[in-house]
């Protein structure tokens, strides 16, 4: 069925499921660096939660402006060439699919990687 919608659709599916990645991972990932150097700059906590708390507020926003848009894009180019209209139904799919992917890498990271272990060694029962 995916086949069918054309190659400018699965380019606009490809677009939408990388500006998920970029909600899930790198808006977190750069308010945290950006913080991280707010602090490091000036030593204030508060002020680098305060921009971290806004700077990913206002990222999520545009962030999901755009997709929006590209969900609109899609649902247009499948009208014209006589489909039947999804909805936002193939946004939502990409969401899902990339939020699951998103939180998959982030338990190997924190089980396998991290460099710390989750359970807590030494202690007697």
């Amino acid at each position: 069925m995916l086949l069918r919608t054309g190659a400018g659709a699965v380019l606009v599916i490809l677009i939408m499921f990388i500006g998920s990645l970029v909600l899930w991972l790198g808006t977190p990932l750069l308010w945290l660096w950006v913080g991280s150097q707010i602090q490091g700059a000036g030593g204030s906590l508060g002020t680098a939660l305060g921009a971290m708390f806004l700077g990913v507020i206002l990222t999520i926003a545009l962030v999901a402006s755009i997709l929006a848009k590209l969900s609109n894009i899609y649902r247009s180019n499948r009208q014209a060439r006589g489909l039947a209209d999804p909805g936002h139904l193939v946004l939502e799919g990409v969401l899902v699919v990339s939020a699951a992917l998103t939180l998959t890498v982030f338990v190997v990271w924190f089980f396998f990687f991290a460099g710390t272990s989750p359970i807590p060694i030494g202690i007697q029962f």
